[in-house]
């Protein structure tokens, strides 16, 4: 086993780069955000909203509420008019249509969170 030591500046950019080391190796277990869609079934609209998401699979969990389910009655009042309506990490985002800019700048906030030395 090897010792390094570090002396003036090089503690600094030590420390740095430790931290950002941590950072990547966390990076793994990582968890996506969350992409919830508010839908019922049929329902046409939000069928072609998932197939718009597609391409973004990769940087988000998507889960679906059946707002019909009666455990899900107060979604149903709620957005019985509206579906398909997403939620981002438990915040509303955006209904009747996917956003693609409106998701791309969300996911980009969430996805820059934490970076820098």
């Amino acid at each position: 086993m090897k010792m390094l030591w570090f002396q003036g500046n090089s503690v600094q950019l030590a420390k740095c780069s430790f931290r950002l080391f941590l950072r990547n190796l966390s990076a793994s277990k990582t968890v996506l955000p969350v992409l919830t869609l508010f839908t019922k079934d049929p329902c046409p609209l939000c069928d072609e909203a998932k197939e718009v998401l597609e391409p973004y699979k990769n940087r988000f969990i998507l889960q679906e509420v059946d707002i019909t389910l009666p455990e899900n009655s107060a979604w149903y009042e709620r957005y019985k008019f509206d579906i398909p309506v997403f939620h981002l990490n438990g915040q509303f985002l955006m209904m009747h249509r996917v956003n693609i800019s409106k998701l791309e700048k969300q996911l980009q906030k969430l996805e820059q969170h934490g970076a820098g030395c």
